[in-house]
């Protein structure tokens, strides 16, 4: 069978030839064991993909017994296959200020340079490597509305680790040959302005990527972020494009029942359902996507997929699986074409639905 190859771009202002679609692997030791993340990831190679993200805190949904988890699968599989480590490019997070998980340097809530120097050291020691290609803050270390919180609440300032005192941090480590580019998550367009501000300023690494959500039901980079990263050059990470599962159209009929666990994470864990991809919001959009999606002889997943894929906006799309067939089912997607007609389609869903998993 033959394949469409998958092209690459670079990433921002680096020298990392990514290509267009990356492998998330957070789903690495919780819903995926360590055989099938190790043919997941060896499929993902055989099919052309040369991008791979993870974070210190996968597996997700985060618990005390898989921190580190997926970083150790991916370190495994390194290990196992001399060569490889210099066929990819390799990017993990950093975790920001405690959001509840205080097996996470103790549950800190605020990220200091120390914190970032070990945390690195155990990301590089996880993964049996020497250098992390990406090296990006997972979450920002200040007070800013993330995962689902709408709106900033200036009575929660306090003192944090200064943006140039991190972007410091960051710099040593790239001095030090750990890392080799740095990069953002979950950020605004203020917080990407003003790390690429100190770093011209202080002649620190500029942050060549900003991995964010982009989908049909979280189009929230559409909003500013996209002309920030536009003009300065930041490439962006796109990642639940398929919202956690929602777009695909497997939650259409029942709902995120968690009687059906098999449907997927939300449907499987508690924590999930609480998380803005479950809101009745979300699926109420998901459910007008899907439908489009057919009404055009296309699957929800081909929809949503293409949505991404196809848009001006994203450098790499990151695509989180389960399984050998899903792996394939995304890699299929690439190339299908959106008519304007259809995009004109999805923009009227907007329109009414805005962006419900924001």
């Amino acid at each position: 069978m033959t394949h469409t190859p998958l092209p690459t771009t670079t990433l921002g202002a680096s020298d990392l030839q990514v290509t267009r679609i990356c492998l998330g692997t957070m789903t690495f030791g919780e819903q995926v064991d360590e055989p099938t993340a190790h043919a997941i990831l060896d499929r993902a190679i055989e099919r052309g993909i040369n991008f791979i993200d993870t974070a210190e805190m996968y597996a997700v949904p985060a618990r005390r017994e898989t921190y580190g988890a997926t970083e150790a699968i991916i370190g495994r599989w390194l290990g196992s296959r001399p060569g490889m480590r210099q066929r990819i490019v390799l990017a993990t997070k950093v975790a920001g200020p405690s959001r509840g998980m205080d097996w996470v340097r103790n549950g800190s809530d605020n990220l200091k340079p120390a914190e970032i120097a070990q945390a690195c050291d155990d990301s590089l020691r996880r993964l049996q490597t020497e250098v992390i290609d990406l090296y990006q803050i997972h979450w920002p270390n200040r007070n800013v509305p993330t995962f689902g919180a709408l709106y900033l609440d200036p009575a929660k300032d306090r003192e944090f680790t200064s943006i140039h005192a991190q972007l410091e941090a960051l710099g040593a480590l790239v001095k030090a040959g750990k890392v080799r580019h740095i990069g953002l998550s979950n950020e605004t367009p203020w917080g990407v302005g003003e790390f690429l501000r100190l770093a011209e300023l202080h002649g620190l690494p500029k942050v060549v990527s900003v991995q964010n959500p982009y989908a049909l039901v979280n189009r929230s980079a559409d909003n500013g972020l996209d002309e920030t990263l536009l003009r300065s050059g930041v490439g962006l990470l796109a990642y639940s494009p398929l919202g956690f599962g929602a777009l695909t159209g497997k939650y259409d009929q029942v709902g995120f029942d968690p009687s059906q666990p098999e449907l997927g994470r939300i449907a499987r864990f508690d924590s999930m359902r609480k998380q803005r991809w479950a809101r009745p919001e979300t699926l109420a959009a998901a459910r007008r996507y899907n439908a489009l999606a057919r009404e055009h002889g296309l699957t929800p997943t081909q929809l949503a997929l293409a949505f991404c894929y196809g848009s001006w906006r994203v450098a790499s799309t990151i695509i989180g699986v389960t399984t050998l067939a899903q792996l394939d089912e995304d890699l299929a997607a690439w190339g299908t074409t959106l008519s304007p007609e259809l995009l004109a389609a999805i923009d009227r869903i907007r329109w009414e639905h805005r962006d419900p998993a924001q």
